[in-house]
């Protein structure tokens, strides 16, 4: 007999199918860019200081991440469609059961996948472009050439494979201030400021035994060691950034779609709003937000928002309306009652 999935191992099962989905089409995304980089126009802009001309011969253009909106819409459809097979049996007064169908191309799922990819896209290519500005300046300033700035920035082509590699693509500005100040000190020959890079955690170990004989003798590492630590330094990173998107992204839409399957039930009448309630559902281990481990079974109504202890609304997990820090890699989700068939989920 085949066993009956729990509403956490259905909606982690929708995670599993539709989380790797979002990150190949993320890394994807990002693989396009880099291929498509024409270094030579890139470094005679840099040679005319124009920076602003060199962060446009990127290319970083939203349409190379239509694969990512596409791979969510596909998540978001799953979610609604998995929230309308797991409502309970719903019936008119006369005792005629109700069909409902999940319409992902309603005018409000709609609106929500176009303004949630476009305002996702924007953040994601403003970001990048904010990192090659930043790491094109401090290239500069610094009075590295720039050739070396430009494949800073572009990553460089590994002969086995012929494609890029390391650079700062895809980063956030953040990751990428990562990048500049480890590249500070592996260059130091500062003991110091080496033993600070070995700290990182998403750093290449292999190279540690280079770091600690770089140690011992105070010298500062051979630039060309340099761009192969970071190449993998950077790599890692953008392993993480593309997981943090699909896993945030691929949470927002479930639980987004599952709210938009009520919705359009109530809408046709199959469910009366005042009977739906919203419950909200935290993993429960070390890596839970503290805000979220409280939030752990509190129940409101369909337009009631979760107040995070943080004073942040929610109307679900992942809601892209509330703030990065209580969004970002999220792992909650939602059940629904209907109050008036006795809470059957």
């Amino acid at each position: 007999m085949l066993k009956r999935l729990s509403s956490r191992e259905k909606f982690e099962q929708l995670i599993a199918n539709f989380e790797p989905l979002i990150r190949k089409a993320f890394e994807d995304a990002v693989e396009d860019i880099r291929s498509n980089i024409q270094l030579r126009r890139i470094v005679e802009r840099l040679e005319r200081n124009d920076i602003i001309g060199a962060i446009e011969a990127l290319h970083i253009d939203r349409a190379a991440f239509n694969p990512v909106e596409n791979a969510i819409r596909l998540a978001y459809n799953a979610g609604g469609t998995a929230a309308v097979a797991g409502m309970p049996a719903l019936r008119d007064p006369e005792g005629h059961r109700l069909v409902v169908w999940f319409d992902v191309r309603n005018i409000r799922a709609e609106r929500w996948l176009a303004e949630h990819s476009s305002n996702l896209i924007t953040a994601i290519t403003a970001d990048m472009r904010e990192a090659a500005r930043v790491a094109m300046t401090v290239g500069m300033e610094e009075g590295r050439n720039p050739r070396s700035t430009a494949l800073d920035v572009v990553g460089r082509i590994n002969r086995a494979t012929g494609k890029r590699e390391g650079g700062i693509l895809g980063l956030t500005s953040t990751q990428a201030e990562y990048i500049a100040s480890a590249r500070q000190e592996l260059l130091s020959g500062d003991p110091a400021a080496l033993r600070h890079y070995l700290t990182r955690n998403r750093r290449d170990r292999r190279f540690d035994r280079t770091v600690l004989a770089a140690i011992k003798d105070e010298k500062a590492m051979p630039v060309d060691m340099v761009d192969r630590m970071l190449g993998r330094y950077s790599d890692s990173l953008l392993l993480l950034r593309g997981e943090t998107v699909a896993r945030t992204e691929t949470l927002s839409s479930l639980n987004a779609s599952t709210r938009e399957a009520f919705e359009q039930a109530i809408a046709v009448g199959n469910v009366s709003r005042q009977d739906v309630r919203k419950v909200w559902k935290a993993t429960k281990d070390n890596r839970t937000r503290d805000t979220h481990r409280v939030l752990d079974g509190e129940s409101v109504g369909m337009d009631e928002a979760f107040t995070s202890p943080s004073g942040a609304r929610l109307q679900f997990p992942g809601d892209p309306s509330a703030p990065a820090s209580e969004i970002i890699a999220c792992r909650c989700f939602l059940t629904y009652r209907i109050d008036y068939l006795a809470n059957i989920e």
